[in-house]
């Protein structure tokens, strides 16, 4: 008998050290058990005692591995139950039905917790609860103690193969996280190396000047502008051109995050600080640390953001979601907008204090439509690039009469539009037998192009920045027949989020129909 348990104590080990990823472990693991044991299903749970959640981590049956159940919130009867567990967390549990546990409901949609027994085991590490291992069998009184004294030997292997899967796990998000970071770098390198030259010499010299001269300076930038100019572009250059070029460059659009997130996802959180917060997180501010970030759209920054931003620009500091530590970050800010953030000062909508400190130093990027010395030299250099992009050997040559019309065209999205048509010319040179002159024979051009411009009173007073978004997002909706949604939709053609650009519809009371006719300018 003492050489079965030996055995059995060694080949369980080995299956549970086989792989860092506790899932296939514990298929491994399960694998070899179901010789000692009437189980055809094992889980591994975690246990959350300050919000009352359990977190299925991993799930394995027979035929292998499972989609674990969601985070589910516990009733007070199974919370004593499982608190009484803990402390007698040397016994390894044996109930004949799974339904005499008040936890039972979180497992009645996979088994039938009357005809189910069940054998769990509690794990301590270091005298801290990590979790249960759950083994189930079909039938009920499945169990004995002689399954239990089996499952007992290994305790310890299985609290060390947790605790290590939990770390690993940690280090798999970190190592995700910087991967996106590097994927973001390298996507910036790219546009710094190809779209910043593009105008940097002609209509865009003074913009690039200004960025020579507050790129070594420490001080924030606040980058104005239409919705497509290239205000990304800009603050990738300024951040390359700067002594933290061999920082982190974090970006941030500021209109895409819910609100609920908003703190969390900028300022990081602490273990427990809300539901789901299962462990520690950086925030974006925090991995910003010796480097740049790149907050676009921040005028859609609710208040309370507003005042935690004001912190982080006057003193450096921030404060994670829930967290009583102040951690100090050496960061640059540059902060993007489309909107008049003056007017929404006076409106009350956007902090007076916050508004001083970050127009420090505005550059307004102008639209296309304002730089037509660059449009011959960026629609040639679209034409080059997402060539390269689509495969395609040899670039297709442009009507030198579609040229002229498109140097003519008041470009509403600006230079986010000019490449988003260029790729779809492309994409449908693509099917016609060799290379083809590009006409843009499917671009719905507007029929009276300068009167969509024109302002209502036919006077020549500047547009304020609402009715020149809102010109913009009208324009938009023609070119795609009112169409929100989708590859070939305003908000692909405007480069937002569809629900951003409904957001802003409703704020600026344009009418939803989508219809051929639907007169929008």
């Amino acid at each position: 008998m003492e050489e079965i348990g030996n055995d059995f104590f060694r080949q369980a080990t080995l299956r549970l050290s086989s792989s860092l990823d506790i899932e296939k472990a514990m298929f491994n693991c399960l694998s070899y058990l179901k010789n000692y044991l009437p189980s055809f299903e094992m889980l591994l749970t975690l246990f959350d005692p300050k919000f009352g959640l359990i977190h299925n981590i991993a799930m394995v049956d027979l035929e292998g591995i499972k989609k674990p159940f969601p985070i589910k919130s516990l009733s007070k009867e199974a919370l004593g139950k499982i608190n009484t567990d803990i402390e007698a967390w040397q016994e390894v549990k044996i109930m004949d039905r799974l339904d005499l546990h008040p936890a039972s409901w979180i497992l009645s949609h996979y088994v039938n917790p009357s005809k189910t027994s069940i054998m769990y085991m509690n794990l301590m590490i270091e005298g801290k609860f990590l979790g249960s291992v759950v083994f189930l069998a079909e039938g009920k009184g499945m169990f004995n103690k002689s399954h239990a004294q089996l499952v007992s030997q290994l305790r310890e292997p299985l609290n060390i193969a947790v605790s290590n899967a939990i770390h690993y796990r940690e280090v798999i998000k970190l190592k995700d996280m910087v991967d996106a970071e590097n994927q973001e770098l390298s996507r910036g390198l790219r546009h710094i190396a190809e779209d910043e030259i593009v105008g940097a010499d002609c209509d865009l010299k003074e913009v690039m000047d200004m960025v020579r001269q507050v790129a070594p300076l420490k001080n924030p930038v606040l980058l104005l502008g239409e919705t497509g100019v290239g205000k990304e572009v800009i603050a990738n250059a300024i951040h390359y051109a700067s002594n933290r070029k061999d920082g982190t460059f974090i970006k941030v659009n500021c209109g895409v995050i819910p609100e609920s997130l908003m703190d969390s996802e900028l300022f990081g959180h602490e273990r427990g600080a809300f539901t789901g917060a299962i462990s520690q997180r950086k925030g974006r501010f925090e991995r910003a640390d010796k480097g740049t970030i790149f907050l676009d759209e921040i005028a859609e920054l609710p208040p309370s953001v507003q005042v935690r931003l004001l912190r982080v620009l006057q003193n450096k500091e921030i404060e994670r979601v829930g967290g009583h530590t102040t951690i100090n970050v050496d960061i640059r800010v540059i902060a993007a907008t489309h909107r008049n953030l003056e007017e929404m000062v006076n409106a009350e909508q956007f902090r007076e204090d916050l508004w001083y400190r970050l127009n420090v130093f505005p550059v307004m990027i102008p639209p296309l439509r304002h730089r037509k010395g660059d449009i011959t030299a960026l629609i040639h250099h679209f034409i080059e690039r997402k060539s390269r992009e689509l495969k395609i050997h040899t670039p297709p040559p442009l009507s030198s009469e579609v040229l002229e019309r498109l140097k003519n065209y008041h470009w509403p999205g600006n230079v986010r539009e000019l490449e988003n048509l260029v790729e779809r010319e492309l994409i449908k040179s693509r099917s016609s037998n060799g290379n083809r002159v590009l006409k843009f024979e499917h671009f719905r051009w507007p029929k009276n192009s300068q009167e969509v411009w024109e302002l209502p009173d036919g006077g020549n007073s500047f547009l304020t920045l609402d009715d020149a978004m809102s010109r913009h997002i009208h324009m938009a909706l023609v070119l795609t027949e009112g169409k929100i949604y989708g590859a070939d939709g305003a908000a692909k053609l405007l480069g937002i989020n569809p629900n951003t650009l409904r957001s802003r519809m409703r704020k600026l009371g344009i009418s939803f129909r989508k219809n051929r006719d639907q007169d929008y300018s």
